[in-house]
């Protein structure tokens, strides 16, 4: 593992590896899903790639690299750890009808040896062991059993799809030992082994009724976490701790006295929500906007647990224009200011509604579903909300 292989060097071994296989770079797109997709934000790399891989031709051709932002609200409770985050970056590879899951799975192992400095006696990887839907995985096993990389078989761990619906298929993550000395076990076993690389073999189209089709073409859908991947390759236990992250550990301890996971959570959501805005959205009380009002709001909550003085407007300049321009959005950081601080307003406001709704006679005992609908329908209350300030309000 190497210190000085900062991510701004891991994103471009990464980019030029796959250039020099002849892929092209794509830009990668904002937060927001294209046209008729039905979730709020681009949760994967492979969602602004959805018509092609289902067989529409890419006008750059059938073999793409790119660098995607991502947002995801489904692990919101356990960022804080050393691994999650809400905004993140994946580093992607796509085949559409092109090369075979063997070609990805060989080029991948020797950009992590040969490319990252990986010792390959730290490799390990899985792969999908078969199900009632669908056989093992026989190529993906040979091709590591040929490279020599250990392979653990699992069941639906390694079967990727993006929903109910749509492409699918079997995929093979490749882990990396970060305990200390030799390799112990295997990855279902040991949360030692941390995944660095999941490589799909996007066979098939998965019905409505759970049936399983072949897709016109057989492509190949790779994806690495880039924070989670600097961390592997710097030595940190957490992404935290790595490059990507350290104006906000720097900056931040000075301003407000946070436990590590408060600390951590803050930094998280509002770099978050700069980025959110930062592709043009606006706090609101449903879709995307909700989703930023939720992450601003669990900020304030957690700093004014301690002290109600401080405010989002504590934050230097800096922070704001270094993620604008880490993510490469446009426009100046103090709009994104201006934004943040005005939902504090407005989150201050309600709170100051809802401590006075809520010390009435009416609200002092048990409440009903009855009443936690009357609050959220005509004073705007959330549940979580209600139940936080009558914690506050009776001990």
């Amino acid at each position: 593992m190497n210190s000085v292989l900062n991510s701004e060097r891991v994103v471009r071994t990464f980019v030029e590896y796959f250039e020099q296989l002849d892929h092209r770079r794509i830009t990668g797109s904002s937060l927001l899903p294209p046209p008729g997709d039905s979730v709020l934000f681009t949760t994967s790399g492979m969602h602004p790639l959805t018509p092609h891989l289902e067989g529409r031709p890419h006008p750059l051709g059938r073999r793409l690299v790119n660098v995607q932002r991502c947002l995801r609200t489904t692990d919101l409770e356990e960022v804080g750890d050393n691994t999650h985050l809400t905004v993140f970056e994946m580093l992607g590879t796509w085949s559409l009808g092109d090369y075979t899951g063997s070609h990805s799975l060989r080029w991948g192992h020797g950009l992590l040896v040969d490319g990252f400095g990986i010792d390959p006696g730290l490799l390990y990887a899985t792969v999908f062991g078969g199900d009632e839907r669908s056989g093992p995985d026989v190529e993906s096993l040979r091709t590591w059993q040929e490279i020599g990389v250990p392979v653990e078989l699992t069941g639906e761990e390694n079967w990727w799809s993006n929903g109910p619906t749509g492409p699918c298929g079997p995929d093979s993550e490749i882990f990396v030992w970060t305990g200390e000395g030799p390799p112990r076990s295997t990855p279902t076993r040991d949360a030692r082994w941390v995944e660095v690389w999941n490589h799909v073999m996007m066979r098939h189209r998965c019905g409505e009724d759970g049936t399983l089709d072949s897709l016109p073409q057989r492509n190949v859908d790779t994806g690495l976490g880039l924070e989670r991947l600097v961390a592997v390759l710097q030595g940190k236990t957490s992404v935290f701790d790595t490059d990507l992250f350290e104006p906000w550990m720097r900056t931040v301890p000075p301003l407000w006295d946070l436990d590590l996971r408060s600390l951590r959570l803050i930094c998280d959501h509002l770099r978050s929500g700069i980025v959110v805005v930062g592709d043009g959205v606006l706090p609101s009380n449903t879709g995307r906007g909700y989703v930023l009002r939720r992450l601003v709001r669990r900020v304030l909550t957690s700093l004014w647990r301690a002290d109600p003085s401080r405010t989002i407007g504590d934050l230097p300049e800096e922070l704001f224009g270094h993620t604008l321009d880490h993510f490469g959005q446009q426009g100046p950081s103090g709009r994104i200011r201006d934004v943040l601080l005005d939902e504090e307003r407005r989150f201050t406001q309600l709170l100051e509604r809802g401590r006075r709704v809520l010390s009435r006679p009416r609200f002092c005992g048990p409440l009903g579903e009855d009443d936690f609908d009357y609050l959220h329908d005509t004073h705007g209350l959330p549940r979580d909300l209600v139940l936080g300030l009558r914690a506050d309000l009776h001990g």
